[in-house]
């Protein structure tokens, strides 16, 4: 009973705000632009963290806006300093246990 009384969650988007003008656009020009995806992905997830959910996976979250700096600030993706550890978009289906945070009492 408690479920039919609690409101559903709905994210509403602006069509005309200028963010998501310029990522239709980059989304039409190239469909596999990982960057596109990427911002994608971090407007949602960054929606979720403003309304107050917590994300599934906050390590993939994290190495997205570490990704996304790299990108702004023109840093090599693939030079020496690259991180070996970041997960690549796909991810998403793969096994959420070892994602996971270690519970501390």
């Amino acid at each position: 009973m408690a479920g039919y009384m609690s409101s559903k969650k709905t994210m509403e988007i602006n069509p005309e705000n200028p963010i998501m003008e310029e990522l239709r656009k980059r989304a039409d020009a190239d469909k596999n632009d990982k960057s596109v995806k990427d911002l994608v992905l971090l407007l949602f997830e960054t929606a979720l963290l403003t309304s107050g959910f917590s994300l599934d996976e906050p390590n993939t979250f994290g190495n997205r806006i570490h990704r996304m700096m790299k990108l702004g600030l023109s840093i090599d993706e693939d030079g020496p300093e690259a991180d070996a550890e970041m997960p690549p978009l796909e991810e998403a289906d793969a096994d959420a246990e070892g994602s996971k945070m270690e519970e501390v009492d």
